[in-house]
């Protein structure tokens, strides 16, 4: 049974409902929010306890695990000290919002030997087992090019919240809050980025942050992608098209939990559609979005998972937008991996 703390009554919702359906694995001791009443909600009815002091929770003994679902410029800050008072962390998307806080909870996850989970939970759910599943059996073969497209539907409303949309509050805007899981898996699913180019806008709302961008990435095995982002569309959806020598995968457009949904695996050789269904019949099941994550999180600190979301996969999530930002302002191709005295190693915030 591993305890948890939960710092932020928001996103942290839909973590504590998972926490729930795992109960036999997480125990929900507190719930810290600014707003108490927030907590009190939330913990109405259960054993967990509502505060308001993130320092209770992280000077709790019976606490193992701290899960930060706070606004994105407080993430690497807390998450540092929960890792001094040797806490295992999750953390909500931006792990941080620079390569230097990156570097510091690097050091700091090893000093005090805990583990950093950050939350790409998008990575769950049947479509990409079946994918995973048919790219281990050996058929897909190389990988060519994949596409990625963000486009949901966010207005004022969203934007009334007052650390939203601005780049000392949410210090970033749909490249970092919404686009980072697609991002995530194409570069899961088609290995590391080696360079990036890319033009941003702001032409939906009135922020600060942008809310549109086209991308351009070249993958170190020679593929290519291409990630089209808007907060302008019509309705909500995401869009993952994988293209392998032998394979097109393509999702459904379920938006936050893109691994669910009716997607289609096509061979490229007919004749090998049936071989490839075969393959398919075969995949394993996993639960989707917060589930699989959260007992992927159990089996790493119990048994070790190679599934578990590590602390090198969200820092290659924040080298990547640290990429796409200086290439957007520059106008320039950008290679990664960014090295220390990159001008933008200590933060894009403008």
């Amino acid at each position: 049974m591993i305890s948890v703390a939960i710092l932020g009554a928001g996103i942290g919702a839909q973590h504590f409902e998972c926490y729930r359906y795992l109960a036999n694995q997480f125990n929900v001791v507190r719930v810290i929010d600014q707003d108490v009443g927030k907590a009190r909600a939330l913990t109405k009815g259960t054993s967990s306890t509502p505060g308001t002091q993130i320092k209770d929770a992280l000077d709790d003994p019976s606490i193992d695990l701290i899960d930060v679902c706070l606004p994105p410029h407080l993430h690497a800050s807390v998450t540092l000290d929960a890792l001094s008072k040797s806490k295992h962390v999750i953390c909500e998307k931006p792990l941080t919002t620079s390569l230097k806080d990156i570097a510091a909870i690097k050091s700091a996850a090893k000093r005090y030997n805990r583990r950093v989970f950050p939350v790409f939970q998008y990575r769950w759910g049947p479509g990409l087992a079946k994918l995973r599943h048919v790219i281990r059996s050996g058929f897909a073969g190389q990988p060519i090019i994949a596409a990625a497209e963000t486009h949901w539907n966010r207005g004022a409303d969203y934007y009334a919240v007052p650390w939203r949309g601005t780049w000392d509050g949410e210090q970033g805007g749909a490249v970092l809050g919404h686009a980072i899981h697609s991002h995530d898996l194409l570069s899961q699913v088609m290995g590391p980025v080696a360079s990036v180019s890319a033009f941003t806008t702001t032409r939906v709302n009135n922020i600060e942050t942008e809310d549109c961008a086209a991308i351009n990435l070249e993958f170190a095995n020679g593929a290519l992608g291409t990630s089209s982002i808007t907060l302008g569309s019509a309705t909500d959806e995401t869009r993952l098209r994988y293209v392998f020598e032998h394979l097109t995968a393509t999702s459904d457009t379920n938006p936050y939990c893109p691994g669910l949904g009716d997607w289609t695996f096509t061979a490229r050789n007919p004749s090998r559609q049936k071989e490839l269904e075969m393959i398919l019949a075969q995949a394993p099941s996993e639960r989707p979005g917060f589930e699989g994550f959260l007992a992927a999180v159990t089996d790493d600190l119990t048994s070790n998972n190679a599934l578990a979301v590590t602390l090198e996969d969200g820092a290659a999530s924040v080298e990547l937008v640290t990429a796409i930002y200086h290439a957007a302002r520059t106008g320039r191709r950008v290679d990664l991996p960014l090295a220390e005295n990159h001008p933008l190693f200590e933060g894009w915030k403008v």
